[in-house]
């Protein structure tokens, strides 16, 4: 820049005139050597001056303007604070009381006695399968079971009196306990014919209708859900089976819902999935109002670390050497604005958003470059901005 203004200086000043008065022109149209040197001289002696008054403008500018001596920085005084890392996961709610249930009994489903929607408690009858005449046969069975534990009771009585024989008596046991357990037996395969509800909820969803042929133990009839016990599961890296443990606090968060429920973990599991490495855990959810379903996904903070006095600084003035080593530059030797800028290796620790923690290299009361950070050298004298 220096250079281009003196040569305009120059040029202006060899067209406007000659050091005589006698324009430049004219001096070499005269083509008289002579005077064409002598115009040279002085030209080059106004050269001269000129530049030695540049030199001391610029050291002038120098001595007053420290600013633009030094790189401009900001910085930081790193304090004690207190530092909670948060492990985030991702979770399905589920319940352990979601089920389909499946007939016991073949035969046509002649009744259903629940709608869609509809509570109902443990043992409630649900739906009602034909017994294809089974009720019939228990009548019978029934009739002569009594006949059979007459005839042993009044066996009993005459050989309790040592009257007649202890093989009819040890018969009419046989055939009335054996009547007793077909009865039974049958009573139980008629019970079959009745689908009721293993334990309190919502009959969700109906499947079969009234009136179609269903057979035991493969056809769906309708589906039972309670949401009072409802709990979160996660899969978790095993890098953290030391830190996630029973009765670590959690933070759950609903996007569809938009809400929050703090609650606890409630049961880590013992076996490491060896196909990624992680180890599952159930979070136990309070669902007073009804609205968490199953399968409904959520985002889970638990908070794995916590440090009362950690030292935090910005993920972004830390730089990286050859090595690998992370490093960030101090200020050492501050005098007024000025200081030095010292590079230090540091180790870092766990990260909050931002910031990082160092788990070594600076103390507390250290002052850390941060903005500039990436333009200042070892040893490099900066000016701080406050």
């Amino acid at each position: 820049m220096k250079n281009i203004f003196l040569f305009i200086l120059i040029v202006t000043l060899t067209i406007s005139c000659g050091g005589d008065g006698t324009s430049l022109n004219s001096v070499i149209e005269s083509k008289d050597l002579k005077k064409i040197r002598k115009k040279q001289n002085e030209l080059v002696a106004k050269q001269t001056a000129i530049s030695q008054d540049l030199k001391s403008i610029d050291e002038a500018i120098a001595t007053l303007d420290t600013i633009k001596k030094y790189p401009l920085v900001t910085a930081i005084q790193v304090k004690p604070k207190d530092f909670k890392h948060f492990l985030e996961l991702q979770g399905s709610v589920a319940t352990k009381q979601n089920i389909i249930l499946y007939p016991e009994f073949s035969g046509l489903l002649t009744k259903i006695h629940v709608k869609e929607g509809q509570k109902v408690t443990k043992g409630q009858l649900l739906a009602t399968i034909d017994d294809g005449g089974l009720a019939q046969q228990v009548a019978q069975m029934e009739v002569q079971l009594s006949l059979a534990k007459t005839t042993f009771e009044r066996q009993k009585r005459l050989w309790d009196q040592k009257i007649g024989s202890e093989l009819e008596f040890l018969q009419a046991e046989a055939n009335f306990h054996g009547q007793e357990n077909a009865v039974n037996q049958l009573k139980s395969q008629l019970a079959k014919t009745a689908l009721r509800a293993p334990f309190t909820g919502i009959v969700d969803d109906i499947i079969t209708d009234q009136g179609t042929v269903i057979g035991a133990g493969s056809s769906q009839v309708m589906r039972l859900v309670n949401l009072d016990n409802m709990y979160l599961e996660a899969e978790v890296p095993e890098s953290y089976l030391g830190d996630i443990v029973p009765g670590k606090t959690a933070e759950i968060f609903f996007p569809v819902l938009n809400e929050y429920i703090n609650t606890k973990v409630s049961q880590v599991s013992n076996y490491i999935n060896p196909n990624n490495r992680t180890f599952k855990i159930t979070i136990t959810i309070p669902n007073k109002n009804k609205h968490i379903k199953p399968n409904l996904t959520a985002k889970i903070k638990i908070n794995d670390y916590s440090n009362a006095t950690a030292i935090l600084i910005p993920q972004s003035i830390i730089n990286e050497n050859a090595l690998g080593q992370q490093y960030i530059y101090m200020i050492i030797d501050k005098n007024d604005s000025k200081g030095k800028a010292k590079k230090v290796i540091i180790e870092t620790g766990k990260t909050q958003g931002d910031f990082i923690e160092i788990i070594s290299g600076l103390e507390s009361g250290n002052e850390v470059i941060d903005e500039g950070a990436r333009n200042v050298n070892e040893g490099q004298t900066v000016k701080v901005l406050k």
